[in-house]
């Protein structure tokens, strides 16, 4: 802001001084406006926009302290600056409102050259605020940007993620829907058969065989387990089983055969057989399809609870944070963007939690693992790593990418600076990773890079109150 451009607020009780600072003021080019006491200059400041407040103290009803301690106060108004101009040239008073947050006091009667110069720096340190003040909001505004950009390049992976598991859950539920009735009428067949104590423990045995098998079953190569189906399925048929065809592969592929199918049912005559297979069918069935629900209701459970870690929901900005959790809820999220990739995870068990802004590095760890699973285009490794190096946390992200070349590795962490194709990045993914390092956690990142192995480094205090040099 050049000289003689800008709002000037003049509050004092004497007219006199009023029209002779505003005259002054005006011949330099100023825009000035005048209040007569305290509660109309607060009520102009409310109503329009002023660059420097000239304040009197000693006023009627409400004095410059009283003033001045209002201004700054108020959140919208204690920005401005207020220059002191008082006849009470008192060193007392002077410090009081310069403790107060004035930006400088002048004895009347002033030198008019000194009040332009007081004038001119503090229109000049009110410009260099609002510059940094405008800067501030834009990077929140950017960084808001950028990570519900995030947001919306994981929300697709996450509807897939969730969508899956899901689907199989409900398959299962009205697959066992369909199975329940067999079950019952192979229980009706079963009392019409009038079971022995001995056939009807024996049926107990079975059950928890049927349970055992499928919590725990066994791997058969393709043409082996097409041939046991087939000798089954004929086994099968030869006691009289009507849907042989479709009880063999199922028991089979819990790895039932012949031979142990003939000493489980030795008990059990012929008229007896296939009630009881019919029942161990369904038996197995109910166990199987309870599993895989389990299973698959027990992911959707992983999943929404890696999303509660990533976000931090319902927790404070800062909190104590698990580094080795955030990157594996993480690594969670982004499962559906690392097909062809192996993901080796290297923590140190023992890593300590630090104070941090937990949300906002896992949106660093987001950005550094989508752009390694860029560079490996479905086909390579990316390797984590954490460690404990003295009063720091090591957290390391490597890939086995092409790499990126050295005439740009000084560039990445520049806003706006991508190498991808228009359309899609943004350039600030890396700007605002280092932002949130280096300013929110006094931390700092680095990178490393060369063919087959790019390794970006971040590091972090493992106290927010570290006396760290340089910072």
């Amino acid at each position: 802001m050049a000289e003689g451009t800008g709002r000037i607020l003049v509050v004092d009780d004497n007219r006199m001084n009023r029209i002779k600072l505003s005259r002054s003021l005006e011949n330099q080019g100023y825009v000035v406006g005048l209040a007569e006491g305290g509660q109309q200059a607060l009520d102009m400041l409310n109503q329009d926009v002023f660059d420097v407040v000239l304040l009197d103290i000693i006023m009627p009803e409400m004095d410059g302290f009283q003033v001045l301690e209002k201004i700054k106060c108020d959140p919208n108004l204690r920005d401005i600056p207020v220059i002191v101009i008082s006849a009470l040239d008192e060193t007392e008073s002077a410090v009081r409102c310069i403790e107060m947050g004035a930006e400088d006091y002048l004895p009347k009667s002033f030198d008019p050259v000194l009040l332009r110069a007081r004038l001119g720096a503090s229109l000049q340190k009110k410009r260099l605020r609002d510059l940094e003040k405008a800067y501030l909001e834009q990077e929140m505004t950017l960084r808001q940007n950028e990570k519900l950009a995030t947001i919306g390049r994981l929300s697709a992976g996450m509807a897939h993620e969730l969508n899956n598991p899901s689907a199989a859950a409900s398959r299962g539920a009205k697959n066992i829907a369909l199975i329940l009735p067999e079950l019952l009428q192979a229980y009706v067949q079963l009392i019409e058969k009038n079971l022995k104590d001995e056939q009807l423990n024996r049926l107990l045995e079975l059950d928890s065989m049927a349970a055992e098998k499928v919590r725990n079953p066994i791997n058969i190569d393709p043409m082996t387990r097409s041939d046991l189906e087939a000798e089954l399925e004929e086994w099968l048929g030869s006691m009289s089983v009507d849907n042989s065809w479709d009880v063999a592969p199922k028991l089979v592929k819990l790895g039932l055969d012949e031979s142990e199918l003939e000493g489980k049912f030795s008990v059990y005559d012929r008229s007896q057989f296939p009630a009881v297979i019919q029942w161990l069918n369904c038996t197995c069935e109910i166990y199987r399809i309870s599993t895989d629900i389990s299973r698959t209701t027990g992911r959707i459970s992983d999943i929404v609870n890696a999303l509660k870690v990533y976000t931090f929901l319902d927790q404070a900005p800062v909190q104590s944070v698990d580094i080795n959790t955030g990157l594996d809820s993480t690594l969670t999220i982004l499962k559906s963007k690392l097909n062809g990739i192996a993901v080796k995870r290297d923590y140190e068990k023992s890593l300590p939690k630090i104070e941090a802004y937990g949300s906002e590095l896992n949106q660093v760890w987001t950005n550094l693992i989508e752009n390694a699973i860029e560079a490996l285009n479905e086909s390579g490794e990316i390797r984590l790593i954490t460690r404990l190096e003295g009063d720091w946390v090591l957290v390391a992200v490597e890939d086995t990418g092409p790499g990126i070349p050295g005439d740009i590795q000084s560039k990445i962490f520049d806003p706006f600076y991508t190498t991808k194709p228009v359309g899609q990045g943004t350039g600030l993914g890396l700007n605002i990773s280092h932002n949130i390092i280096t300013q929110k956690h006094r931390g700092r990142i680095e990178v490393e890079s060369q063919p087959g192995k790019t390794r970006f480094e971040v590091w972090l205090p493992l106290s927010r109150e570290m006396n760290i040099p340089g910072i």
